[in-house]
């Protein structure tokens, strides 16, 4: 029997359930109560012949396409945020969902965005996930709302949208305690200058980690410049060159930190005998590609897109309320990539 001849028949007496039965668990009937090890025997007999729900039917029936759309200020051209869209789609395809992406610029205007939006809603998208390169405070399209919709690594200025965003603070405090864990006493941070959420975050959590330590948080060495190699070489530089400098370094992200061991290697600096350095995103092109390879924190990406995929689904499923889960964004955690750049200080 070909595959296209194949019916919901055929998996009902391959499965010895009823061909109702066969239907509320393909399409996923949240009323129908069908034990667990009946849908298995049914998602089998299925799999085994071939067979697949018919989507236009399913389409006309619930209203729905199973296409997601996902808007991506520029994260599609990146590789370490692109794992938002791998999560993302990992997610949906797991949920009997296709995701369509449109790759839009950060700085690209409202208006702009809003026809980008109206572009995946032309498409009949049953929701929208909107996806930022990094995590900030964005003013939205208003016609984001006319499908259920969920921010990726951004927070709405205005507006109730549901959101999540990486532990920017608790990352941080993993950094530095990673760096008094080791013994040093005397650490700096190379902060970024654009006032965006994580300067200040990780600021706050750098200064207040050390104070707990029993450490002056707040004289604690600092030093800001372009979050780029060339910024966190010139910062280092300054930083590494006080009466006392640091013996160990946390640098707001692994850019910084590559320009952070240029300066050790220019000033005779051995990592990690003369300085422990520990950086944040963990950007494996980087990161791991450092000598030694890089110590750093990393952002929850494909964590984040998946996160915000399976909500997504569940709202549109009418499993749940996406509004009353909008009062605070969710944070996801930030974990602590050990690799070979943090040492003991030396005596």
């Amino acid at each position: 029997m070909s595959n296209r001849n194949i019916g919901i028949k055929d998996v009902a007496v391959a499965a010895g359930v009823s061909a109702t039965t066969v239907s509320h668990v393909l399409n996923e009937v949240s009323y129908a109560r069908v034990s667990q090890e009946t849908r298995n025997k049914v998602r089998s007999a299925a799999e085994q012949l071939g067979y697949g729900p018919n989507r236009l039917a399913q389409a006309l029936r619930t209203q729905r396409t199973g296409v997601l759309g996902l808007l991506s200020e520029d994260i599609a051209t990146t590789p370490h945020a692109g794992r938002i869209i791998l999560g993302a789609d990992e997610a949906a395809r797991a949920r009997g969902y296709n995701l369509m992406v449109i790759n839009t610029s950060g700085s690209a205007s409202l208006e702009s965005r809003r026809a980008d939006v109206e572009a995946l809603l032309e498409r009949r998208v049953d929701g929208i996930l909107y996806a930022t390169m990094y995590h900030r405070s964005v003013e939205l399209p208003p016609n984001l709302g006319s499908v259920p919709s969920i921010l990726v690594d951004s927070v709405a200025a205005d507006g109730d949208i549901i959101a999540v965003i990486p532990d920017e603070a608790g990352g941080a405090r993993v950094a530095v305690r990673a760096l008094l864990e080791a013994g040093h006493t005397r650490i700096g941070f190379i902060n970024n200058t654009t006032e965006v959420p994580s300067t200040r975050l990780r600021l706050q959590a750098f200064r207040a980690t050390l104070t707990e330590a029993g450490l002056d948080g707040d004289a604690a060495p600092v030093e800001s410049a372009a979050s780029d190699a060339q910024g966190g070489y010139e910062a280092a530089l300054r930083i590494l060159a006080g009466e006392e400098p640091p013996t160990g370094l946390f640098c707001y992200n692994d850019r910084m930190a590559m320009g952070a061991y240029r300066a050790a290697a220019e000033l005779g600096l051995q990592i990690p005998a003369d300085l422990s350095v520990v950086g944040f995103d963990d950007q494996e092109l980087i990161a791991a590609n450092l000598h030694p390879g890089l110590s750093t924190v990393a952002l929850p990406h494909y964590a984040m897109g998946a996160w915000a995929t399976e909500h997504l689904i569940d709202a549109i499923e009418g499993k749940s309320d996406l509004p009353q889960t909008a009062v605070r964004p969710t944070i996801l955690r930030c974990p602590l990539v050990c690799r070979d750049s943090i040492g003991p200080p030396r005596n």
